[in-house]
């Protein structure tokens, strides 16, 4: 990664935090509880899910206990983020700093004795005290029902997802991988 490239990246980092600390400040309006409440899941693929689809991909970080799955959790109206990945059976730990906006763990990873090693051979282990650094976070990404991937613009327990729609976790470890794969 290039110094101009390391600093863009940051910056984006620091610009999703800022928008997440923002958005965290906003009171939930009525329309964002969920209309219905999942009624159960199973893993299947966003083809086949009429409800909301929670991936969770570690990409290329190298962990033995692996949470990544794709679960289609049943749902016929709006569900909350946190709630739709709850109901999928994975469990999430934000930042000391962003309890409810940055995730910092899914299922326990990484954990903070896993050595996470940035492009520049830095070692870190993350303490899920305040941001991850750019060479080793959980990203939130959203797929409309039909549409395409983009990164999420809010945390997940302000994402309200509609039957049809997707939502990952993505391990971006040294810039890879950089979105879904599909």
């Amino acid at each position: 990664m290039t110094p101009k490239t390391r600093h863009l990246a940051l910056s984006l980092v620091a610009a999703s935090a800022l928008t997440l600390a923002l958005t965290a400040c906003t009171p939930p309006t009525p329309s964002s509880e969920p209309t219905s409440s999942p009624s159960s899941s199973s893993t299947a693929s966003a083809e086949s899910c009429a409800g909301v689809t929670v991936v969770v991909d570690t990409g290329d970080l190298d962990v033995s206990d692996d949470p990544s799955a794709s679960v289609c959790v049943d749902t016929d109206g709006k569900i909350l983020g946190t709630d739709a990945v709850s109901e999928a059976g994975f469990t999430t730990v934000g930042t000391t700093t962003y309890p409810d906006d940055v995730i910092c763990r899914v299922n326990g990873v990484p954990a903070e004795d896993t050595e996470l090693t940035g492009d520049d051979g830095a070692a870190y282990h993350e303490t899920c005290a305040d941001m991850p650094p750019a060479a080793a976070y959980w990203g939130l990404w959203v797929k409309p029902a039909g549409g395409t991937w983009d990164y999420a613009q809010t945390g997940l327990s302000a994402l309200e997802l509609n039957p049809g729609d997707s939502v990952e976790l993505l391990f971006t470890l040294n810039g890879a991988p950089a979105a879904p794969a599909s």
